[in-house]
């Protein structure tokens, strides 16, 4: 784990179940990495009681061996807050949660933790705060801006043990992205899958299956030119570039087990097509990974659940995954409990 750091897991919306997941999982902590959550004092104090369970408000991100063995670990956010009530999602709180997120990256990228997990959002409550990203993914790119305030292209991939999915178009409408999916989008895309493969999921050699745009990949034009004029190119360079590429393949075909054992991850040219197969193959344990970044960043692969949120019915599996996926990149899976 770097510089002996914990994971700095965000609290996400405090009106979402990001709250009492995060409780949820530090009560099964014995099975998870080591980890401290950043959020507001609040919120998090409010989550932890109805559990019965005390928070630790810590003064600095704390060492591995510094975490309360008793108490939820929170290193609290400097931004002011509203009361927060579950399923009430409100924008007074959006400024709470952005600093959740810009704390536990800059604890990320100054080695102060060891990687970063974050709670769900909700975009459309931030952008009534006056949010400017198009989501939680580009925001944290722009936070880990190099010097010359160039911002690292972040790549979405959903893992879980069974498969890893990459949607080289992600959320924009389905008419859409015929026009938006290009051959450098598709290689660029590769490049970073392949290259994070090797050096955080030690892949040897990654082999990527890229799956066509239309059906039947095309069939040779007769169902479309896309895969023949924009897919097949890209493929052509990244096997160029050194990459175990293949494709375009029809997509129908590509997610039975024994298709999975061919490769190490799918690259997808929409969101459905990628999303669909893991979340049939693994819907409660799915982890969303951003490829691209200096820092390592997972996220539970679900949404806010305003609907349930305080209703002591939110399962923490995804969070568990995406802390133990976290602490497996940053090499902590074998770390001591306090």
């Amino acid at each position: 784990m770097t510089q002996g750091g914990a994971l700095a897991l965000t609290m996400g919306d405090p009106a979402g179940i990001g709250p009492e997941i995060a409780v949820a999982a530090w009560l099964q902590r014995q099975q998870l990495p080591p980890f401290f959550v950043v959020g507001d004092a609040s919120a998090m104090t409010q989550a932890a009681r109805a559990r019965g369970v005390e928070v630790a408000v810590l003064s600095a991100p704390p060492g591995v061996g510094e975490l309360p063995a008793e108490r939820l670990p929170l290193l609290p956010v400097n931004a002011a807050s509203a009361p927060a009530i579950p399923g009430q999602p409100d924008p007074a709180n959006a400024a709470a949660t952005i600093a959740a997120i810009t704390g536990a990256v800059a604890l990320a990228l100054s080695g102060a933790a060891a990687g970063v997990v974050t709670n769900p959002i909700a975009k459309s409550v931030l952008y009534a705060a006056g949010f400017r990203h198009p989501g939680h993914t580009e925001f944290l790119a722009e936070l880990c801006a190099d010097d010359a305030g160039q911002a690292p292209t972040p790549v979405m991939m959903l893992w879980c043990e069974e498969l890893a999915v990459v949607p080289v178009t992600i959320h924009i409408p389905l008419a859409e992205v015929p026009r938006r999916l290009t051959t450098a989008s598709i290689v660029e895309t590769g490049r970073i899958v392949a290259r994070d493969l090797a050096q955080r999921f030690g892949v040897a050699r990654p082999r990527l299956a890229v799956a066509g745009l239309n059906p039947h990949a095309g069939e040779n034009g007769a169902l479309g030119a896309e895969d023949a004029a924009v897919v097949a190119p890209a493929v052509a360079a990244l096997q160029a570039a050194g990459i175990d590429a293949f494709g375009p393949l029809p997509a129908d075909t590509m997610f039975h087990a024994r298709a999975r054992a061919g490769y190490d991850a799918a690259l997808c040219m929409y969101h459905d097509q990628a999303l669909i197969p893991i979340k049939t193959i693994a819907f409660d344990e799915g982890v969303n990974v951003t490829l691209g970044l200096p820092v390592i960043r997972t996220s539970p692969d679900h949404g806010t659940a305003f609907d349930i949120a305080g209703k002591g019915v939110a399962r923490p599996d995804s969070l568990m995954a995406a802390l133990r996926l976290a602490g497996r990149l940053a090499g902590a899976s074998g770390a001591a409990r306090p």
